[in-house]
């Protein structure tokens, strides 16, 4: 009963594993996208980091949206230096887990990567999703650019009247600027891919709820 109640909260940076200097070693190269899955990454392009539960279901859904360049799984939100899958497990590192997708924005808006975020996980459910429960599987938005945290921001707005209509309650959903992302093991990259896993474990899939971004200022005034 202690060790569950203690998943459930996350820890102070004086509680958190120390951690490694040790960068966790991972392919050169996306299995599904044939692109580089590390920076430094071609000029124009930008990155996202999202955490909607386990991490494999999630990465396959943004590696196949269009305009998406790359994606990879790892740790996010917390304080340990180039966590473990297990650490991150235990609930001593406040990472959750998470996505990073580098994207175009010429080819895809940042919207439509929250899209894909909001409609395929319930942000309502605080430390867990689905049965899938502990710290590290918290709903999560962590942000790179001033644009994509006032974007994100908003995001919430928008969908909240959506989310309370279906009778889901208060979105949980962690949102604040990215202070780190660790690359998870290389095992756990595009775990979902044809040639890995195919019919893996994923709790992922749409909701039924539909995100529509909130006007802008020009489309208020026109």
């Amino acid at each position: 009963m202690f060790l569950r109640h203690k998943k459930l909260e996350l820890p102070t940076p004086d509680q958190a594993l120390p951690g490694r200097l040790i960068e966790m070693p991972v392919a050169d190269t996306h299995t599904v996208l044939g692109t580089p899955l590390k920076g430094p990454w071609p000029a124009g392009l930008e990155v996202a980091v999202f955490g909607m539960g386990c991490f494999w279901g999630a990465e396959r859904i943004f590696w196949r949206l269009p305009g998406v360049y790359s994606t990879s799984v790892g740790y996010a939100g917390g304080f340990t230096k180039n966590p473990t899958y297990e650490e991150t497990c235990s609930g001593t590192t406040g990472h959750t887990e998470a996505v990073q997708v580098v994207y175009d924005p010429s080819k895809i808006a940042y919207e439509d990567l929250l899209k894909a975020f909001w409609e395929n996980h319930d942000p309502t459910q605080g430390m867990r999703q689905g049965n899938d429960v502990g710290t590290q599987y918290r709903s999560a938005v962590y942000t790179t650019t001033d644009a994509q945290l006032a974007t994100a921001t908003a995001s919430v707005e928008a969908f909240q009247p959506v989310v309370t209509k279906a009778g889901r309650g208060q979105i949980t959903t962690e949102i604040r600027p990215l202070t780190q992302y660790y690359y998870a093991e290389n095992y756990h990259q595009q775990y979902l891919s044809d040639t890995k896993n195919p019919y893996g474990y994923c709790n992922h899939g749409p909701t039924g709820l539909n995100y529509c971004a909130p006007p802008t200022q020009t489309d208020t005034a026109s």
